[in-house]
Order: structure tokens, then sequence, then C-alpha cells
């Protein structure tokens, strides 16, 4: 593969950078704490790094409401520590991708405040604003997110402006093309800068329905999927005028554009929609995104029936597409916790990603997810996440999986010398990083080799996928590219299983992937509990 399209197969570990390293005793975690780790991440075996916003923001939603989206935030450091952050990740062949939050801003963004102020300044026109109806009430039915009317008063130009997230998250009216051109140059002061790539969260939320129709209301047998629980009002609706609106496609063609200007640079979209399927498909067509990801795979079902239909949804949709896939990340509870069980073993963690990066596309694995971290039990009284505030108890948040990377087991787990901006679990201690870099049998050795020896393989890099019909509990499917045929084989029971698949006839198995990997006699596969099969035809 050229620089051009590095990104196809790609392993890309996200870090968020409050959790990941504090190196000035506050309690949060900074950029430079992110550059003194950098050696760790690519010993991983990955092939970039994505980090969560560090813009200037007065963290309500804790960076995703940004106020100035071309300055670092002082709590994370300086333009000059992302410099040195940058060149010390291409020094060590990483590549850098970047949050970027384009469809609001911060209720403190310059922006917003001067467009509060009346309905006749410069940029009185920069963010959804709408009449009050003839009571005085919202001008439509639209939702937050974050639960309830997704419109805020504003009584100095008397009218509501549109908050698809926390009110302190003003949505950007892109139907003014002045806001299409400070979002790209603001995006452009990052390429030029030399960030590799932009992971674009909420993409499918730009642009609004110019006629503020009301959604349609939706049955409760349908109040499920794409990552919206059914005791969150926000999915009683179908949110067809609200967000994934056509004339985004206007604008997507146009970052496109801006993105080609600097070769190898590359875009990520997160998609939540009704069809997120379709939108994904849509989204990734030439001349718009190069990848997209939803959240499929990010809901409780870890099924091999649901990951099998996933994919194949996804290909039938978007045959040349390049899907990204991610089983965990700073929204959703981490995996171990959602599709494991009390006694499952420890490989879990390591079959798990071992699954996810057989797939045909690239994969973002979340920081701790090398660890085998399960989720933290944060009490109501430390909670941070004003999400998981909002609907405590039927819904404890994000902050489970936004602790501090432990590093050592010491009380602060090596993160800071302060006192970290969300408690340290003790579980978590006894997983950190110098405590597994000392066991050979650890998952994140168990990672390590895992990496490597999928770099070994280019039709798990790059090559096509067709999945094979097993029995429920086994996934199975081969891959094939130019020059090599393969086999994978995973069983998703606590327990051995044994399989006869027509597929594996004159199949060879192959070593060296670490998991445990049971015995093939003709047709018959034998596999340990949660172990895999990777054969060579």
């Amino acid at each position: 593969m050229d620089n051009r399209n590095w990104w196809q197969g790609a392993i890309i570990y996200q870090i968020y950078p409050r959790s990941f390293q504090d190196t000035n005793g506050d309690g949060i975690g900074d950029l430079p704490g992110i550059a003194q780790h950098l050696e760790y991440v690519a010993s991983l075996g990955v092939e970039a790094v994505w980090i969560s916003p560090f813009f200037r923001s007065p963290m309500k939603d804790f960076g995703y409401d940004i106020a100035d989206h071309r300055a670092v935030d002082p709590i994370f450091g300086s333009l000059e520590d992302f410099d040195v952050l940058l060149t010390k990740a291409h020094a060590l062949g990483l590549k850098v991708i970047i949050d970027q939050v384009l469809s609001h801003t911060s209720n403190e963004h310059a922006w917003f405040r001067e467009s509060r102020e009346s309905r006749d300044n410069a940029r009185a026109n920069w963010f959804v604003w709408a009449n009050p109806r003839t009571d005085g009430g919202p001008p439509n039915n639209w939702l937050s997110i974050f639960g309830g009317v997704a419109w805020a008063w504003e009584p100095r130009r008397c009218q509501y402006y549109l908050h698809n997230f926390l009110v302190d998250q003003p949505d950007l009216n892109f139907h003014e093309p002045a806001v299409q051109r400070a979002v790209l140059d603001n995006v452009r002061f990052w390429l030029e800068r030399g960030v590799d790539g932009l992971r674009l969260d909420a993409i499918n939320f730009c642009c609004h329905d110019p006629l503020l129709r009301d959604n349609p209301p939706k049955p409760p047998e349908e109040r499920t999927g794409h990552g919206f629980r059914p005791d969150n009002p926000y999915a009683y609706q179908y949110h067809l005028y609200d967000n994934t609106r056509p004339e985004n496609l206007e604008f997507l063609a146009r970052l496109r554009a801006l993105l080609d200007e600097f070769p190898g640079a590359v875009s990520l979209g997160e998609i939540s929609s009704e069809d997120s399927t379709a939108t994904m498909a849509e989204y990734t067509r030439p001349g718009r995104l190069h990848m997209a990801y939803t959240f499929e795979l990010l809901g409780a079902d870890g099924s091999p029936a649901h990951i099998r239909d996933t994919v194949e949804r996804k290909m039938a949709a978007s045959p040349e597409g390049w899907p990204c896939w991610a089983i965990s990340n700073h929204d959703v509870q981490r995996v171990i916790t959602r599709w494991g069980k009390p006694d499952s073993p420890q490989h879990l963690a390591t079959q798990l990603t071992a699954v996810i990066t057989s797939l045909r596309g690239a994969a973002c694995l979340y920081q701790g997810e090398e660890l085998g971290l399960a989720e933290a039990q944060v009490p109501f009284e430390l909670l941070q996440d004003p999400y998981g505030i909002a609907f405590w108890p039927n819904f404890q948040g994000r902050d489970g999986c936004r602790t501090p990377m432990p590093w050592d087991d010491s009380p602060q787990g090596g993160f800071t010398t302060g006192k970290p901006w969300l408690p340290l679990p003790a579980p978590h201690l006894g997983q950190s990083v110098r405590v597994q870099e000392g066991n050979p049998g650890s998952p994140l050795h168990a990672l390590r080799g895992l990496l490597r020896w999928r770099k070994r393989h280019p039709a798990l890099v790059r090559g096509a996928i067709g999945f094979i019909d097993a029995p429920a509990d086994v996934l199975a499917f081969r891959r094939w590219c130019e020059g090599q045929r393969l086999v994978a084989v995973f069983n998703f029971r606590n327990c051995g299983v044994t399989v006869r698949l027509a597929e594996l006839e004159g199949v060879v198995a192959l070593e060296g992937h670490g998991l445990p990997a049971g015995e093939l006699f003709g047709t018959r596969l034998t596999l340990p509990a949660h172990g895999a099969f990777f054969g060579i035809i």
C-alpha cells in the first residue's frame, strides 16, 4: 500500500486525552502525557492514533463543545505541545488523526456570542435560529440526544436556537455559505499543521431541514437501535428532519476536495442515523468520506450472527467501501463488560480484537482494550458525564469507560501525582501496563503478538471477505487477496466446541496468532473456549 491508502486495513488507537497521562499534577491528562507514551502506542503494532478533542472548551461535554477550533485548551497544553507530539508520532511511524466537531460549537464560542446578540449582526445567520410558535413554545418537536427539547430560548433575539446535544452546544447553520467556508478554514489549519486525518464527530448532523418540519412519532416496538435507549425520549421519533439531510452531501464533497489537497489525509466519519448502513454507504461514495463507522458493534449484541449480519449489510450496501470497525470507544460501555461474562477467560479481550481486526476494513482500538479492562463502576457522587447524571440510575453514563489509564499498580495508577478527575478502580490497577509487561501471558503481550502476526498476512489487511455458515456461537469467514487465501473461525462460547465445515477441506493451520487454537482433523475443527483458528488454503 502506498501513502495515499495507508488507512485501508489500518489499526487506529483511540486516545482520550483527559484520561491518558497527566504530567502536571492537576489530575487531567494532557498532550505532553500522550507524547510521553507514544513509544508504548507504537509498540502495540498500530498504524495511527486518534486523539479525542483537546481544543479550547468550557468542558461541558469534555471537549466536544469547542470554543476555539484553532487553540489547545490550557488544561491539555499548548499548540507547541501538539507540534512536539505530532513530530514524535511521525518519527515513530505513527499517523495522527484528530477529532473535528463540525456540526456545533460551544455557546462560549465567539461566533455564537456574536450571533445571539441580534438578528442583524454579521453572524446572525450562523446558527439555527427560529421564532416561537404563537403560544411561545419551540418551533417544532425536535429532541436533544441528551434528553428533552432540542431548542433553547435566547431573550436577546427573542428566538430559539437548535441544540441536538447539550443546551451548551448550539448547532451551526450549514445552509449559510459563510459557515461552511469558516468550518473548512478551521480544518485547513490542522491539515497544514501536519495532521494525517480527521475523525468527524456526528458528521451527519451538519444540516437540518430548513422548513423545520416535525419528526414523525416512532411506535414503542421500534424505539431501539443506533445507540439510543428506549428510556430516552429521543428514541420516540424517526429523525428524518433534524439530521442526515441530503444537503449534507454537498458539504462532504467540499470537505473531501480540501482533504485531497493533502496526499494521504484521511476522513473517518461517525454515523448515527435511522438507517446507519445506508447512510454509511452514501457518505463513503467516491468524492465523499474515505471511511465511516456506526454503532452496530457498539451495542449489547456481540453474537456471531449479529457481527456477520452487520458486515454483510455494509458490504452489500457499499461493496468497494472501507468501513472502520469499533467495539469500544469513549461513549459506550467497555466491550469486555458488554459482551463478556463473569467466567470469561482472560484471553477474551485478545479474541475480540482478533475478530474485528480480521474483518475487511480498518479498526479502532480504544485505550485500555489492549489490557482487557472492564467497565469501571463510578458512584453517582463522582460522576462527571452530564448524560449519565441526567439518566441515572437506569443509565450510568460514559464515565465508566473514561477512567484514567492504569500505567502501574500504585494508588493513582501512574496516571497523575494529583487527584485524578475520575477514580481509578482497584481491578484496573492489577491490570496495569507495568503488571502486564512483566507477564508474558498477559492480554497486552497477546495483542502485540496478534497485530505483528496480522501484518504478515495481506489477506487479513486488505483482502475481500466472505462468510461461512457455522453453528450458533461460531463465526467463520474467508479472506482473500492476490496470492493468499485464508479461513478464520472463532468460538464465542465459554466452553470448547467442535464443528464440521466443508470449507476446511485442504486447509493448513496457521500458527503464531497467540490465541488458543484447537485442532483440525480434515473438516472437523475442535476449538477451546474463545479460541480462534486461522488456516491457509
